[in-house]
């Protein structure tokens, strides 16, 4: 019987699970909607005080100096209703929505890389700015349509404590706020403000990426005095507040509209409606209000989101 050679060896070993490559295709998937779900915990109660900033004054007629919300006050407010946890209130649904919204934006994002990669490979040239704004902006639409279900109920959850008592929802989870959202108003309710969903979405993806590109390159020029950690850091500080400037006025609408019910709930026909009667009724500014604690909740997200994802691959995708 011939001796076995080191390459039947070799083949008689089997792949660790991780080693796998299905188990490779996926993991960055996986990997960027663990990220994005632990950064949403840390960052759950700066979000909830930006939500409730941006509904104050909804439908009063009150102008943009009349009513005027702090992120103090408003956490104040919030805390002196019962319980510090509120600040956490619609927590599931913001987990249910990174685990859709972030794991198909990367998985996305990735898979029309990797056609661009291939193409320009071909073509023996380097992936162009446009082709990365490309994948990056058609990411975030596609990602935005699937997690827009669950921005829904976190708005929903989010909101509900801002009604009476006796009006009040007291959705005691996603499931629950879903299933209840669907029954009394209809599947297709759950998709309600996905236009300036998808619209904020690509907004603030091209504010990261265009606007992280542009820094980091430019930051390069201070290796002697600047470390490559410090840089990175800069650049996302950077991108965080372009990204926040170009997105804040679609995700204020995206709120006012995910809000809102049907019947005398129903304080807008759409967005358009909605941007015209807050113009009307609140004032233009009406839109940025609340851009202080919105950038204190992008920036560190996608900076936490980014850290969590460089730590998971250090020990998934092993080389």
């Amino acid at each position: 019987m011939p001796a076995a050679t080191s390459s039947d060896h070799a083949s008689a070993i089997p792949l660790s699970l991780l080693d796998h490559p299905i188990a490779r295709a996926a993991l960055p998937f996986i990997n960027g909607g663990l990220s994005g779900m632990a950064a949403t915990t840390i960052i759950q109660p700066i979000d909830m005080i930006k939500v409730r900033i941006q509904l104050a004054g909804e439908g009063t007629g009150a102008g943009v100096a009349a009513l005027k919300p702090t992120p103090l006050s408003v956490t104040r407010s919030i805390i002196a209703g019962g319980n510090v946890l509120d600040l956490y209130s619609g927590l599931s649904a913001g987990l249910l929505r990174q685990a859709v919204y972030t794991t198909a934006r990367m998985g996305f994002f990735g898979t029309f890389m990797n056609h661009f990669n291939t193409k320009a490979k071909a073509e023996g040239r380097a992936v162009t700015f446009s082709e990365r704004a490309i994948a990056s902006l058609s990411a975030g639409g596609l990602g935005a349509i699937m997690g827009n279900p669950a921005d829904l109920a976190l708005i929903r959850m989010q909101s509900d404590g801002l009604r009476p008592v006796a009006q009040r929802s007291n959705y005691t989870s996603v499931i629950n706020a879903l299933s209840r959202i669907s029954k009394a108003e209809g599947v297709t309710a759950l998709w309600n403000g996905s236009l300036p969903t998808v619209a904020r979405a690509m907004a603030l993806n091209f504010g990261q990426l265009a606007f992280f590109s542009e820094a980091k390159s430019q930051l390069k020029r201070f290796d002697g005095t600047l470390s490559a950690g410090t840089q990175v850091f800069a650049a996302s500080a950077i991108a965080g507040f372009f990204a926040s400037f170009f997105s804040l006025p679609f995700d204020f609408v995206k709120t006012r509209l995910q809000k809102q019910g049907k019947g005398s709930e129903q304080h807008y026909k759409g967005a358009f409606d909605c941007v015209r009667k807050v113009i009307k009724e609140e004032g233009i500014g009406r839109f940025y209000r609340g851009f202080g604690t919105y950038y204190v909740r992008i920036a560190p997200h996608a900076m936490l989101t980014v850290l969590f994802a460089d730590m998971l691959a250090s020990y998934t995708l092993r080389k």
